[in-house]
C-alpha cells in the first residue's frame, strides 16, 4: 500500500524533531538522567493502558527489567522513565531520531525493519489472522472478495494483506486504522467485514470487549511474527545489555514468570484471563535465544 504525501511528510517532521545520539543511547541515558520508553494504548496485553491511563503490560515489564541492568552498567541508583505513546507508524521513527530508547510494544521483527532499527531476542510469537463478527459468516481469506477490511497502519500485517489483495486479486478495500481499538470499532460499526492483526492482539481486544461472545478469530493463520523489542540501531553496547537482560530472564526462569502473568492470569481492567499457554515456538525461542527475522526459524 503507498504512503500518502501527508503520512510521508508526518514521517520526516517525526525523524526531524530530535537529534540522532552518535554516541550511543547510554551515553544520552546517563548524561540527562532520563530513559524514555515508547509505548502503546491498546496492544493487549503487551502495552496498555489500564482504567487509570497508566502504560502497563508484558513489554513493559521486560522493559523496566532492562532499565535495571542499564543502571547498573552507569552507574546510577535512579533513572527518570518518560513514557511516551507511539503509534505503528510513528514508534520507529521516534526511536530512530532519539525521542524514544526502546519500544515496549508489540512489534514485529522483519527484515525491513532491520534496515532502521535492531530488534532485543524474540519473547512473543504469533500469527496474522482476522476478526469478524461471527453474524458474518466469513472464514476463509477468498470470502471478503470485494469487501471491505481493515488493518492497523505502519504494521506488517496490512503490509502482507496489501500483497495478498494484489496477488490473489480480491478486490479489497482496504481501511488503514490509526490503531488496534480503532481498527475493532471499525469492524464493530459495519464500516468493514474484519480486521486482520495479529492473533494475540485480537484476542487481548475480543476478551476486554463489551460482549466478547459475538466476536470470531479465524482458524486460518496467514503469517508468523515474531515479536521482540525495537531498539536504536548500530549501538552494539546499548543492544549487549538489552540481550544479556532478555537472555538472562530466559535463563532464569523470570520471563516465564512474565508470560504466566500476562498470558495465564487475570489482567487489568477487567481482570480477564487470556488463557493463552506458552507456544511450542516460543519455547523454542527461549531455549535457544534468537533475534532473527527468519519466520522459518521458529517453526
Amino acid at each position: 500500500m503507498k504512503k500518502s504525501a501527508l503520512t510521508c511528510l508526518t514521517a520526516f517532521a517525526v525523524m526531524a524533531a530530535a537529534p540522532v545520539y552518535a554516541d550511543g543511547r547510554l551515553e544520552k541515558i546517563k548524561s540527562s538522567g532520563e530513559i524514555a520508553l515508547g509505548h502503546r494504548d491498546s496492544s493487549i496485553p503487551f502495552s496498555y493502558l489500564d482504567d487509570k491511563q497508566k502504560p502497563i503490560g508484558y513489554s513493559l515489564d521486560i522493559c523496566y527489567k532492562i532499565i535495571d541492568a542499564v543502571k547498573a552498567k552507569i552507574g546510577v541508583d535512579k533513572i527518570n522513565i518518560k513514557l511516551v505513546p507511539v503509534t505503528s507508524s510513528t514508534r520507529i521513527p521516534l526511536l530512530a531520531n532519539g525521542t524514544v530508547d526502546m519500544n515496549c510494544g508489540s512489534s514485529t521483527n522483519t527484515i525491513e525493519r532491520q534496515a532502521q532499527v535492531w530488534f532485543a531476542p524474540t519473547t512473543f510469537v504469533t500469527a496474522t489472522r482476522f476478526l469478524a463478527k461471527k453474524s458474518s459468516n466469513l472464514n476463509k481469506l477468498e470470502d471478503f472478495k470485494g469487501k471491505t477490511v481493515v488493518s492497523t497502519a505502519g504494521t506488517s500485517n496490512i503490509r502482507w494483506l496489501t500483497s495478498a489483495n494484489e496477488e490473489q486479486k480480491l478486490n479489497l478495500n482496504i481501511i488503514a486504522a490509526k490503531d488496534h481499538a480503532e481498527a475493532q470499532l471499525t469492524v464493530a460499526s459495519g464500516r468493514a467485514a474484519a480486521f486482520f492483526m495479529d492473533d494475540i492482539l485480537l484476542a487481548g481486544l475480543v476478551a476486554t470487549s463489551r460482549d466478547p461472545s459475538e466476536w470470531m478469530i479465524s482458524k486460518d493463520a496467514y503469517t508468523i511474527e515474531p515479536y521482540a523489542l525495537m531498539i536504536p540501531k548500530d549501538d552494539p553496547e546499548f543492544k549487549k545489555i538489552v540481550d544479556d537482560t532478555i537472555k538472562g530472564m530466559m535463563k532464569d526462569g523470570s520471563l516465564a514468570q512474565l508470560y504466566k502473568k500476562w498470558f495465564e492470569s487475570p489482567i487489568p481492567p477487567k481482570n480477564v484471563n487470556l488463557n493463552l499457554p506458552m507456544s511450542a515456538q516460543l519455547k523454542k525461542a527461549i531455549a535457544n535465544p534468537t533475534d532473527s527475522a527468519d519466520p522459518n526459524v521458529y517453526k
